[in-house]
């Protein structure tokens, strides 16, 4: 894209895709600035949404979009706020990332803070990655319903009905509420639900609520859980069970990869009509389905999940495309193989469910989250 493209798009193009172009110059960004950017995403999707609902009825076709933007805020809250707070990188000390992460998980009504950052640490665990206590392999084979061996078309169906089920959405939000209202912490419990109960109260009685359910209630179950589902599905895949007995650096390397939005240039020149409408073709894709997945699902440094599970503790990750390009470039010190990738979000889940469809587990078994 650099060599074949204008240099004035590249910095859209390095955003959108999250791979630099070759000696692009290194760009810092900090962990205020993504919150900062979440937080300006999530006000600009609401008021957008509320423009629409008070404005003239042609404005409900642009609806869809505002919504969109809303969920994009809450997931980059969840992404890279609330799972780096769990890693300390953040705020400047422990307690203010925990105290972070407690207001984020009762805004977002997820996971407890303190038993999230515990699961997420087993998590990163070669010894406990793809085992009943690794919460990746929770959701797939909990809430998702997947299991090992299943032929892929299955896989898919089920990864389909659990997507489009009220069922399963609900079930999921009452995990979501019970996660986060029911636990061990009983100032959180009750603060949290004085929260939610004053801002519910609040919209009733202002005479909003059908209103509040569209701009807000919208977003933030259905949405949201959808959007962080196709999220999870990529984040991982299956190695073959030589490497997950072994649990080593190889086996993490080649349980993640990268997952970048976007597709390969036409091969042609637009000196033609063949050329122009192939070229045309790839500016609509990138234009509506890969600036959808890096808006909706893969928001924030999702698109490098690889790095941050072979760099834990950088305290550089908010600078995720050129650290991830940087340690690629320098051969991924410490591992014994380099970055991988996927082009394209639906490329990167058919990879996990084909990993998935011909793995042989040693030790998972299934279990809810």
């Amino acid at each position: 894209m650099a060599r074949r493209l204008p240099a004035a798009v590249q910095p859209f193009l390095t955003w959108l895709t999250a791979k630099p172009a070759p000696g692009e110059a290194y760009r810092a960004h900090t962990a205020i600035y993504h919150f900062v950017t979440a937080i300006v995403c999530l006000l600009a999707g609401v008021a957008l949404s509320v423009a629409i609902l008070l404005g003239p009825l042609f404005l409900m076709v642009f609806l869809p979009v505002a919504l969109i933007v809303t969920t994009a805020g809450l997931g980059k809250l969840q992404v890279t706020i609330y799972h780096h707070c769990a890693h300390g990188t953040v705020l400047g000390t422990r307690e203010r990332n925990r105290r972070l992460g407690s207001v984020l998980s009762v805004f977002l009504l997820i996971k407890h803070f303190d038993v999230y950052q515990k699961e997420h640490m087993l998590h990163h665990s070669a010894k406990r990655l793809l085992t009943e206590e690794d919460e990746f392999a929770q959701f797939l084979f909990g809430s998702c319903g997947l299991k090992p061996g299943l032929a892929k078309e299955e896989l898919y169906h089920r990864v389909i009905s659990s997507l489009l089920s009220p069922m399963s959405h609900f079930r999921l939000f009452v995990l979501r509420v019970q996660s986060c209202l029911l636990t061990h912490d009983r100032v959180q419990n009750w603060a949290g639900a004085a929260f939610w109960a004053a801002v519910i109260a609040t919209a009733w009685g202002a005479g909003v609520f059908l209103e509040f359910a569209v701009v807000w209630l919208i977003p933030f179950t259905v949405l949201f859980q959808i959007a962080t589902a196709l999220r999870i599905l990529c984040e991982h895949r299956f190695p073959h069970r030589q490497l997950v007995e072994a649990r080593n650096k190889e086996f993490i390397s080649n349980a993640t990869a990268g997952v970048f939005p976007g597709a390969a240039l036409p091969a042609c020149r637009p000196a033609s009509l063949a050329g122009v409408l192939a070229w045309g073709g790839w500016w609509a894709e990138m234009l509506t389905v890969h600036l959808f997945v890096r808006v909706f699902v893969l928001v924030g440094d999702a698109p490098c999940h690889d790095y941050h599970h072979r760099r834990p503790a950088s305290k550089r990750w908010a600078s995720y495309i050129h650290e991830r390009q940087k340690d690629q470039d320098q051969g991924c010190a410490g591992f014994p193989i380099n970055y991988f990738e996927y082009w394209g979000l639906f490329t990167a889940i058919d990879g996990t469910l084909e990993t998935l469809s011909v793995f042989e587990p040693p030790a998972i078994q299934d279990k809810g989250v």
